[in-house]
């Protein structure tokens, strides 16, 4: 039996409730200048599917001069997805990895049992003015991966399955949906997409994944009459037959999900863990710096500087 603490037997289905479970408003925070939206955990939900974290960053503006800089910092128990609209960000990590992530590609990192990474906005990027915007997301690992190595994957724009008509345009970033699968390699059934819908389109969910729902990053969209805006996350209950249809301007939508996890998850900082004494034990190791032997190292090429551990 997989976990979902909204799943309830005694809650009426069919006809008798709304197809849409929750909406979460994603909560604004403004960087000094780069705006995060966070919808991802709420009060209301924790997971849809293996996702546990997500984040919409920007639209943002930079000077010549200015950018992101994301020092060094560990991640235990999840997968990293980046995935750009807009702009260019500098991966490093402590496997050697050293990408630039450009919009309409999919860079996974899988921190399974530690992995340290930096990103930032540098290089001659700095020297002009540039923008940014994009999501990252994490994916929690199940219980019999959190102990894996760690790993980094990487899909340019063109190997991702796209598909285009009758007013939409959709690429397919992780998992299995309409008939497509994307190439890289994810931990458990995963449902991750980007369409963009013109005026009135209308998009049908797939309905092969226990969890599934839809962040508006533009525009609107319309659901069993009701109107939501960008900034809202929808998440629908399973196995109805659902579909999301464009308001007047248009939209541009993230569709996520997969198959629910095998249990809740422990969050501290950048940890994810199914129990508070993996998340001790990495605290420890991070806070102890030993680089050369510990668990943790830091990414070659980015190692002058890391972010240290709360207090908390």
């Amino acid at each position: 039996m997989s976990w979902n603490p909204a799943l309830d037997p005694t809650i009426p289905t069919g006809d008798a409730v709304d197809s849409i479970e929750t909406v979460i408003v994603a909560r604004a925070r403004d960087l000094g200048g780069f705006e995060v939206r966070r919808a991802l955990p709420s009060v209301a939900r924790q997971m849809v599917g293996p996702f546990i974290f997500f984040d919409q960053m920007g639209p943002a503006e930079f000077l010549t001069g200015q950018g992101i800089d994301v020092r060094p910092h560990p991640h235990i128990g999840l997968s990293t997805v980046t995935y750009l609209l807009k702009g260019r960000m500098h991966h490093r990590d402590s496997l050697g990895t050293d990408a630039w992530i450009e919009p309409g590609a999919v860079n996974l990192m899988t921190a399974g049992i530690g992995i340290t990474h930096s990103e930032r906005t540098d290089g001659d990027m700095r020297s002009r003015p540039h923008a940014l915007f994009g999501l990252q997301s994490w994916m929690a690992l199940p219980k019999d991966r959190e102990d894996d190595p760690a790993a980094f994957h990487h899909a340019a724009r063109e190997t991702l399955p796209e598909l285009e008509g009758e007013g939409k345009r959709l690429r397919l970033i992780l998992g299995h949906g309409w008939g497509e699968r994307a190439p890289v390699p994810v931990a458990t059934e995963t449902l991750y997409a980007d369409a963009v819908l013109h005026p009135h389109a209308r998009l049908p969910l797939p309905d092969d994944h226990e969890d599934r729902g839809v962040y508006i990053v533009e525009g609107a969209v319309s659901q069993g009459g009701t109107e939501y805006q960008a900034g809202q996350m929808l998440i629908f209950r399973p196995g109805d037959a659902i579909s999301v249809t464009a308001g007047a301007q248009g939209a541009r939508v993230i569709v996520l999900g997969g198959a629910t996890m095998d249990g809740p998850r422990h969050i501290w900082w950048n940890f994810v863990a199914s129990s508070k004494e993996r998340i001790d034990a990495a605290k420890e190791a991070w806070r102890a710096g030993d680089w050369a032997h510990g668990r943790f190292r830091l990414p070659p090429g980015d190692d002058a500087e890391f972010i240290p551990a709360p207090e908390k």
